[in-house]
């Protein structure tokens, strides 16, 4: 085993890259995950949380700030985005696409500079998907535990999180099927798992299952009929101006969604009785739920961030 492991080292230097490493060596199994983070959790927040969002459009504008209006007063949030961002590229080891436009508002902090401010009590990481390109192409585990590290050393009481994201609706492997498989064998094993591996012992990057709230919300809609003024998945999706569906970013019911997942993992609280006709991130009223549909909304967030118990909610 150790020639083993001393061979795909220097495979993997002679190779210029750790992806090679993490794609060759067996990555840590979902149950050692979940072994390292249930029952591990940070205090209850009592005031404001000041937090840094990194990522991409499936962060985009609208849902930090929703999250902001779910916050108490005082709450504070900037962020760094791209298209279809890296970790990697994030850390200036590739180009950031669509930096410009995505990086044109208020709340634009370079990521570098805020990570390394120490002016955070959390930080959520966000890796591109298809997140199977990311692990084999973008060496996903190396950068998040890099950002990890660079935070830590910032700030030793950072509260460090890993958004996971969703994949296209029209996936020909099935959305909710994609959802429930690469929860384990990617966000997990391969994302969270190796770069926890690298962190020492007791540092940990907490969950924001996104995706399986949204899938689990689905299914209990879908389940009725609909309900309110959501039909079925795709009505938490966009559309463009034509009708054409756009089969990966989310409106403003589906970003509300996602923001209550960050509510409840952020503050550890439960987000039932949140208000749910919020703005934009521009002051314009987004599109609200319908109280029926809003409630379903908190009590399944609740629920799944609850049932996981990968998020560093105390007990």
């Amino acid at each position: 085993m150790t020639r083993r492991k001393t061979i795909l080292a220097s495979l993997a230097a002679a190779l210029g890259g750790g992806g090679l490493y993490w794609a060759l060596t067996r990555p840590p199994s979902a149950a050692s995950v979940r072994a390292r983070l249930l029952g591990k959790s940070v205090t209850t927040p009592t005031a404001p949380m000041g937090v840094f969002h990194l990522g991409h459009s499936l962060v985009n504008r609208d849902m930090p700030a929703m999250l902001a209006q779910l916050a108490p007063s005082g709450h504070r949030y900037d962020s760094q985005l791209g298209w279809g961002t890296t970790l990697q590229a994030h850390w200036g080891d590739a180009p950031i696409n669509g930096f410009e436009a995505e990086n044109a508002h208020p709340r634009f902090r370079p990521a570098m500079e805020a990570v390394q401010s120490g002016d955070y009590d959390a930080i959520v990481l966000t890796e591109m998907v298809e997140i199977r390109a990311s692990i084999r192409y973008y060496d996903s585990p190396e950068y998040l535990a890099k950002w990890a590290e660079k935070a830590l050393k910032a700030r030793p009481d950072v509260r460090l999180y890993l958004y996971e994201t969703w994949h296209q609706l029209d996936d020909p492997e099935g959305w909710l099927e994609r959802i429930d498989l690469d929860h384990e064998r990617y966000w997990l094993s391969r994302v969270l798992g190796p770069a926890l591996a690298r962190l020492p012992d007791g540092t940990n990057i907490f969950l924001i299952p996104a995706g399986p709230v949204l899938a689990a919300f689905v299914r209990e809609v879908e389940a009725k009929g609909g309900l309110g003024n959501v039909r079925d998945r795709t009505d938490l999706f966009s559309r463009a101006e034509d009708g054409t569906q756009d089969v990966i970013h989310l409106n403003d019911l589906g970003n509300y969604l996602v923001a209550l997942t960050h509510y409840t993992v952020l503050y550890q609280q439960s987000t039932v009785g949140l208000p749910h006709a919020l703005m934009r991130a521009d002051g314009s009223p987004a599109a609200a739920p319908t109280l029926e549909t809003a409630r379903l909304m908190q009590e399944v967030t609740d629920s799944v961030v609850r049932n996981l118990g990968l998020s560093g909610l105390s007990a």
